[in-house]
């Protein structure tokens, strides 16, 4: 798996332009490509993968990485199968590289949309839709299987049961959220995680950028002649950690990828790991505001490491 993913995910981004940007993403050198059907990206990264080949920028589809996920809609076991299939047909492919339960929480069964109603929250039968997901696996469909938005808590509920393992967790990682404890129980499991969200920006909900603003990371990143970008970026993969990266401006897709000729030093990293720490990712963000699920009840899934 290419340590560097594109990621694809902004409602705001018409498909034409999309494909367009992965094409270009394709030319300037990245492989692997995050997708996920709530995302409604997987149709235009499945056209641009072909134009690419069309335009001899990729020999075959076997030279790119394909990253999808399994909406909380789809999260109920008898439609698991149905949901990788959509995926596959919405990409035309044969198969995924890896699959990803989105989130562990299950919602009733519809149209993929975000933010879930907060009164369409129902139980989630884990067992039951990771059975799936490693069916999935058996028949070919999905080179491997995975998670997202585990905690240490739900993996140890998915371990109890799991014929086949998690091979990823993708989880918000960046320099003003750590990790530090899901890193060490995943490393410890074999678990490989991905970080999402690595600049800070995607969950940062109107607030100041956590990464980006960060007064330490501006400091390093000036004494190197390095962007704050690069800085965090670099940080993520001495973690021995993926990275999902979601730029559509060419310059600064470039500049992602410029982070494997040099390293931080130990002080610097000394400096990186005494920023303060702060969750931006919590579910009650991906629920509407109306509702009556309340915060206890939610608290079962979004667990602070």
């Amino acid at each position: 798996m290419p340590v560097i993913a594109f990621g694809t995910f902004d409602y705001r981004l018409e498909p034409q332009k999309a494909k367009e940007a992965v094409i270009e993403a394709i030319k300037v050198g990245y492989r692997h490509f995050d997708t996920a059907s709530v995302y409604r990206s997987e149709s235009a990264l499945g056209e641009a993968i072909s134009e690419a080949i069309e335009l001899g920028l990729i020999g075959s589809r076997k030279e790119v990485f394909i990253t999808s996920k399994l909406w909380c809609t789809d999260n109920h076991p008898e439609l698991v199968l149905p949901a990788i299939l959509s995926s596959l047909r919405n990409l035309k492919m044969e198969y995924l590289d890896l699959y990803l339960m989105h989130w562990p929480m299950s919602a009733k069964p519809g149209q993929a949309s975000f933010p879930v109603k907060r009164d369409d929250v129902v139980p989630l039968d884990l067992r039951g839709v990771w059975e799936a997901m490693e069916e999935c696996q058996k028949q070919n469909l999905t080179k491997a299987i995975g998670v997202s938005n585990f905690t240490t808590k739900k993996l140890e509920e998915l371990f109890a049961f799991a014929k086949i393992p998690p091979a990823v967790n993708q989880v918000e990682m960046n320099s003003g959220w750590q990790q530090q404890k899901l890193k060490k129980y995943c490393s410890k499991k074999g678990i490989f995680i991905t970080a999402y969200s690595p600049l800070g920006g995607q969950v940062s909900f109107g607030n100041p950028n956590p990464v980006m603003t960060c007064d330490v990371l501006k400091q390093i990143a000036g004494a190197k002649g390095k962007t704050v970008a690069q800085i965090s970026l670099r940080w993520i993969l001495e973690q021995d950690v993926g990275i999902v990266v979601k730029s559509f401006n060419k310059k600064r897709l470039i500049q992602n990828l410029k982070i494997f000729d040099w390293e931080l030093s130990k002080e610097e990293q000394l400096k990186i790991s005494t920023i303060p720490q702060k969750k931006a990712a919590r579910v009650e963000f991906m629920l509407t505001k109306e509702g009556t699920l309340t915060s206890v009840q939610i608290s079962d899934i979004d667990i602070i490491e």
